[in-house]
């Protein structure tokens, strides 16, 4: 990958009138400032529908897409709604923050008035989507309005007949409910095109997307119902023991994939699945990659105290991977406890790794330190599950902050995060991304998610103007004094 930088920032964390960020003209306005500060990367977090807590890290399908993210101006553009349909509506009263509630109740009724109109337009766009993508699109369609049918309920708690599936009781509910599936699946359809304009733009421009996508799957998915082959049957769950996040261990409670049946398959879901998403983005980072060399097994009922790690596919997964799509171009999160087996696994894929400036400062001569850094490797200030860094910073003690300062000097609250910034960019490894809530240099008013804390995550939003010229001539100073420049990668 070519030496860069880029911003880390979610869709959803775009300015809007409507609640939350979309595809509109936010996020057009957002290229062309990173354009102008010289940035040649924009890294999102996962864009698959969320479930429970709003975490896009527990989608609710592996390939479809938040329709949330749905811009309205650009369907009134397209004469598929009116500017009444949605304009003088409440999607809350703070713009710096995502009111999951308001969209719940606005946002899809709103995007059902396109579809009227959508559907007629176009016939031919949309049946050949429908071919494209019918290894997934219908069931995750059928899944979405039965999730209504039964009162949002998880699936689990559904009629046992619609829980297995059953031939003649499928049928009719598709019957029953056949516009309302169609009305799911040409959503897929609108945000499929609005994401497309907006990639061939941001290309277009110098900048390539680095998507995420999370290892697992909610318990609570259209995959977790339509295809159980793909998971183990004895109900234990994902989840890791004690670490940086959190010192009891996570229960995620994501089940846990059967190795041995995608072995026997080919593991041809996770190749579907890799193409599918690197023809959406650019780069593709790939959460707790180190679950793939093994994975931490909490037994069904237990806690993280009662988990074990199991090994997983490791290097054979990425060889079918390798085999069906070359040279892919992935990032691999392998923070966490990382064991010799794990190094070894990450060698023998050859992808970078994360280096996190925020775990550097724990021990003396922490592979976080950027003297240690190989430049196949991608650094960040922190993560979306980090604390800001000025917050970060403030909730250090004192033996860390005087090892800190050994490293770079002397810092104050005021300086310390453009001063980590800059020992990012400066470090040898190929790229680095800086969260815009460091870019801004903002506090844990900002921070996007607390691991181990299921509720109130993924809620914070830039406003309008915030990444101002000021910020953005900075970020061009530094990455072009650093060597990250389109211009000098090419010398």
């Amino acid at each position: 990958m070519k030496r860069g930088n880029g911003i880390l920032l979610h869709i959803s964390s775009l300015p809007s009138p409507y609640g939350i960020g979309t595809l509109g003209k936010a996020a057009y306005d957002f290229v062309d400032a990173l354009k102008a500060a010289k940035q040649s990367y924009w890294q999102v977090l996962p864009c698959t529908p969320t479930g429970y807590a709003d975490s896009p890290y527990q989608g609710t399908s592996a390939f479809a897409y938040n329709p949330y993210f749905i811009d309205f101006d650009m369907l009134a553009e397209d004469g598929l709604l009116q500017k009444s349909d949605y304009d003088g509506l409440s999607f809350g009263d703070d713009e710096s923050c995502v009111d999951y509630d308001a969209l719940f109740r606005l946002k899809i009724d709103i995007l059902k008035k396109a579809c009227k109109k959508g559907i007629e337009k176009y016939t031919q766009e949309f049946s050949a989507f429908r071919i494209e993508n019918s290894g997934w699109l219908f069931d995750y369609a059928m899944f979405t309005v039965l999730k209504k049918h039964f009162h949002y309920l998880p699936y689990q708690q559904w009629d046992e007949c619609v829980i297995e599936r059953d031939p003649a009781t499928i049928m009719e509910l598709t019957q029953t409910y056949e516009k309302e599936i169609e009305c799911v699946e040409f959503m897929q359809f609108l945000y499929e095109r609005q994401w497309f304009a907006l990639k061939e733009y941001t290309n277009a421009n110098g900048i390539q997307l680095i998507g995420d996508i999370p290892i697992y799957l909610s318990g609570d998915s259209a995959e977790a119902w339509a295809h159980p082959e793909l998971f183990v049957k004895d109900g234990s769950v994902a989840g890791t023991p004690p670490d940086y996040f959190c010192d009891t261990g996570q229960l995620w409670g994501n089940p846990l994939y059967d190795w041995d049946y995608m072995r026997e398959h080919g593991y041809e879901w996770w190749v579907r699945r890799m193409a599918r998403s690197l023809t959406l983005y650019d780069v593709l980072r790939i959460d707790h990659f180190r679950g793939f060399e093994a994975y931490f097994k909490i037994p069904k009922g237990g806690t993280p105290k009662d988990g074990e790690w199991v090994k997983g596919p490791a290097g054979a997964l990425f060889d079918a991977i390798k085999t069906a799509l070359p040279m892919p171009p992935i990032i691999a999160e392998d923070l966490g406890q990382i064991d010799d087996n794990v190094k070894g696994f990450l060698d023998y894929c050859g992808f970078p790794g994360l280096k996190v400036l925020q775990f550097a400062f724990d021990e003396q001569d922490s592979t976080y330190l950027p003297h240690n850094y190989p430049r196949n490797s991608v650094v960040y200030t922190g993560t979306h599950d980090n604390d800001t860094t000025k917050s970060w910073f403030l909730h250090q003690d004192e033996e860390t902050k005087e090892y800190l300062f050994s490293y770079i000097g002397k810092s104050t609250e005021n300086d310390i995060v453009e001063k980590l910034i800059r020992l990012a960019m400066m470090s040898v490894s190929d790229i680095a991304i800086i969260p815009m809530q460091d870019v801004l240099n903002l506090g844990g008013e900002a921070r996007m998610n607390y691991p181990s804390v299921a509720l109130g995550n993924w809620k914070w939003r830039l406003k309008k103007g915030q990444f101002s010229q000021e910020h953005i001539k900075w970020m061009r100073k530094l990455t072009e004094t650093y060597g990250r420049t389109e211009v000098e990668n090419q010398c």
